[in-house]
């Protein structure tokens, strides 16, 4: 039997590490986001004083924010209360594995959840949805408890496990399969990362280099990373370790370029967490053994690794035309969008039926262990009723995962029963399973877009420019490292420049946020040297540009990272007390404010109060990397204190 106890334990507090990226990065920005004054106040999307059961609130709206009242306390803090105890949980299970329990996990989840059920557009991404999925698995990975026997590994830990890997498939996959099956002609030409350095939301000060890198070489990367994303997660699952192993080596190299190219918060850290599925227990501690015939099985697994990724080398060699030619590797797509298409039509049920192989194998071999490993009859009934429990539940999520999945082709996805679809249908809600697929379009055909926001007391200017904490604005700010930290503010403008101002319903409330003077908001931007920080301005208008990175040839004497030219207006110029302003924020219940609960927990708020101020004055992503070293240091700390006492 594999043994996958040890990595799982390593899978799940580095779960509890995602997890406190995340609650944390939602805590710091809760005042801004979701306070009375905020941006999308939380208040709108529930009526702490409306008179029913609570559990027909929660049937209602399944939010542990119900429970303010019970707290004394109105929604605001209510998410406060909720963050802080996800910060704590996760931390907990991040210091000491006796934390990674199935009872701390669904707290986490639930918490979680009910953050993002009020989230509304600042928690729509796919990241919000993929923590949730990984996280509702990691309720049935995790133990019940932990004790000195749960040190063992036992039968029903490999059926579990499985299901990571089963996400993690689906995820890598579908991001490589939606690049080319959306017909982007970025991608077909393998010129998309000559434009994603410079467009992304927010890019590191690595991808300026990067984007200057020579363009035959880009192409050539843009090659391995559909190679990565769409052959290589069909080897998550193949017999040989050794291949699997290299898999993921080649999943964890993408994720780290990829982080260190842009800020993608805490999404390209959980995908590495997820490939802890890839390994076992035997890639952290070692078998030795002078056996022959173990030597010869180790020399033949070896020989079958090289030999797969020699096959897909000469894959890439053959559907990528490579070529070299004075001293450079050229590379174009030797396939059609049809032939494509074609494949795709078959590769999708047959990776479900190498699904229902694999889990059906890890089923049998656990089944089979449970009868041969384990001693006394009772024993082996508990252990395989255990099994069979768990196996019931992996079964499910893998079946329900199987309709948002074939959404990658419409074909299969008609295929599917109807049967399977209501199920999957009723439970859509809890984001229990997901469809999946990043960068389906690459913007900056034309420059990176900009929305820049701009204030004056006069109509007739002169206008002074807001500047956000990351996202690209003046051209002469540096570039950032902000992961794992997410400034949902700064990636909602990024998508605010993709289309109108009229489609970004939450852009007029931050607009009239701004008007105000809110401090709650402005504590979300860039506050130094800004012109507005006395007094807001009468008027706010917004421009569209497009950026570029400088050239290469002005990196020896670079006072600027961007050049910018002004395209158009975005937003027309508005007052405070503007008419229109007014009716629409009202008909999204912005404004007038209404009535809220009155705190009556004057202790438990004058606590929060005291925190906050406190997280105010430390850089977001300080903040997380801080309390992420405080951590490591405990566990160190533990562990010196423990093999002392073992001495």
């Amino acid at each position: 039997m594999t043994q996958v106890r040890y990595t799982r334990n390593l899978f799940l507090r580095g779960m509890c590490i995602i997890y406190l990226f995340a609650f944390l990065s939602f805590y710091i920005q809760i005042a801004g986001l979701y306070g009375d004054n905020g941006i999308l106040p939380v208040k709108t999307q529930l009526d702490i004083e409306y008179q029913a059961p609570l559990l027909h609130k929660l049937k209602q709206n399944p939010t542990l924010l119900w429970f303010a009242p019970y707290f004394g306390l109105n929604l605001e803090y209510m998410l406060d209360v909720l963050s802080l105890f996800g910060v704590v949980l996760s931390f907990a299970g991040f210091v000491s594995q006796r934390f990674c329990t199935t009872l701390v996990f669904a707290l986490l989840w639930s918490l979680y959840y009910s953050l993002y059920l009020v989230g509304q557009i600042f928690m729509s991404f796919q990241w919000d949805a993929l923590l949730l999925e990984a996280g509702f698995l990691c309720i049935i990975v995790a133990p019940f408890w932990y004790s000195q026997r749960g040190k063992i590994n036992t039968p029903s830990d490999a059926v579990t496990f499985w299901s990571i890997r089963w996400l993690l498939f689906r995820l890598v996959f579908s991001n490589g399969v939606v690049k080319l099956a959306s017909g982007n002609s970025l991608w077909w030409k393998l010129d998309a990362l000559s434009k994603h350095f410079e467009s992304q939301c927010i890019p590191t000060p690595i991808a300026w280099y990067a984007h200057h890198l020579p363009t035959w070489f880009l192409r050539l990367t843009t090659v391995f990373v559909n190679v990565f994303e769409l052959v290589v997660p069909f080897l998550f699952f193949f017999p040989n370790r050794k291949v699997r192993i290299v898999a993921f080596y080649t999943q964890i190299f993408l994720q780290i370029h990829i982080i260190a190219t842009g800020n993608n918060n805490f999404f390209n850290f959980l995908v590495i967490c997820l490939c802890i599925s890839l390994l076992d227990d035997q890639f952290f501690y070692k078998k030795k053994s002078r056996n022959d015939s173990y030597s010869f099985s180790k020399y033949l697994s070896t020989i079958v690794c090289i030999l797969v990724y020699t096959g897909i080398l000469y894959g890439m060699y053959v559907y990528y035309n490579l070529r070299i030619d004075n001293w450079t590797i050229q590379s174009n797509i030797a396939f059609t969008q049809e032939q494509f298409n074609y494949v795709l039509s078959r590769a999708i049920p047959i990776s479900i039926y190498i699904g229902v192989a694999s889990l059906g194998f890890t089923i049998a071999d656990a089944i089979v262990n449970s009868l041969i490993t384990v001693k006394g009859v009772q024993n082996k009934v508990v252990t395989i009723f255990v099994t069979g429990l768990y196996t019931v539940a992996v079964c499910f999520i893998f079946a329900i995962s199987i309709v948002p999945y074939t959404t990658l082709d419409e074909s299969h996805n008609s295929t599917v029963p109807t049967q399977l679809k209501q199920i999957q249908g009723k439970v859509e809600h809890l984001r229990l399973v997901n469809n999946y697929g990043l960068l389906k379009h690459t913007t900056g055909l034309d420059g990176r877009p900009e929305v820049i926001i701009e204030g004056s007391d006069n109509i007739d200017g002169p206008w002074k420019e807001y500047e956000f904490l990351y996202k690209p604005g003046n051209v002469n700010n540096s570039l950032p490292f902000v992961a794992p930290y997410q400034p949902h503010l700064d990636w909602q403008m990024w998508y605010a420049a993709w289309v109108t101002y009229s489609r970004n319903s939450w852009l007029l409330s931050f607009i009239y946020r701004l008007l105000n003077g809110q401090p709650e908001v402005l504590a979300l931007m860039n506050s130094i040297g800004s012109p507005f920080r006395e007094k807001p301005p009468q008027y706010i208008k917004a421009s569209f540009y497009y950026y570029h990175y400088t050239p290469w040839n002005q990196s020896s004497n670079k006072q600027a990272w961007w050049t910018r030219k002004k395209v158009k207006e975005y937003l027309p110029i508005l007052s405070r007390d503007n008419p229109r302003l007014i009716k629409y924020l009202s008909m999204m219940k912005i404004i007038p404010d209404k009535s809220t609960f009155k705190v009556t927990n004057e202790p438990l708020k004058l606590l929060l109060d005291s925190i906050r101020s406190i997280v105010y004055k430390i850089e977001a992503s300080l903040l997380l990397w801080g309390i992420y070293t405080a951590g490591c240091a405990i566990i160190l700390t533990s562990y010196g204190n423990s093999t002392l006492k073992r001495k």
